[in-house]
């Protein structure tokens, strides 16, 4: 089962890089429906410029991870309403940062060793329009990762 949700995130996150467009409304509407998400749990995020919601809950230690490192991480994913799709926290997989989905790129570059984050991610950043086994198409995915070695 690890090794197929590791191989489902690395093949699709090529795929995801570009996911196609969305209009303005429909990127108005990801972020009313995060910002209400975030708002009913009683959680701060920051807001980049690409739409990622995030919060770094421990900053870690040594450099920020580079692209083209290669970065052990435990993860668990979760939709809006709370249901887990995904739960890697008791095993730790190791891909290289290119691999990933737009928002886990984004992200990974502003954490190091031993980093904890919490990002919601909107379609355009995850995985888009496309449908994968236990991520229907467009959906808003939350996550919380830990970064546990980068080389």
């Amino acid at each position: 089962m690890r090794c197929l949700n590791l191989i489902l995130f690395v093949s699709f996150a090529l795929l995801a890089v570009s996911c196609g467009s969305y209009s303005a409304d429909e990127l108005s509407e990801f972020d009313v429906r995060i910002e209400k998400y975030l708002k009913a749990k009683k959680i701060t995020c920051i807001k980049s410029e690409s739409g990622l919601y995030y919060k770094i809950i421990e900053e870690g230690e040594g450099d920020f991870i580079r692209f083209k490192d290669e970065v052990s991480f435990k993860y668990k994913g979760e939709f809006l309403d709370g249901e887990v799709f995904d739960n890697q926290m008791d095993s730790t997989l190791t891909a290289n940062v290119t691999e990933q989905i737009a928002a886990w790129k984004e992200l990974m570059l502003q954490l190091k060793k031993g980093s904890k984050a919490f990002m919601v991610v909107p379609p355009h950043l995850g995985y888009g329009p496309y449908e994968i086994p236990a991520i229907p198409s467009n959906s808003i995915l939350v996550f919380n990762l830990e970064i546990v070695d980068v080389k």
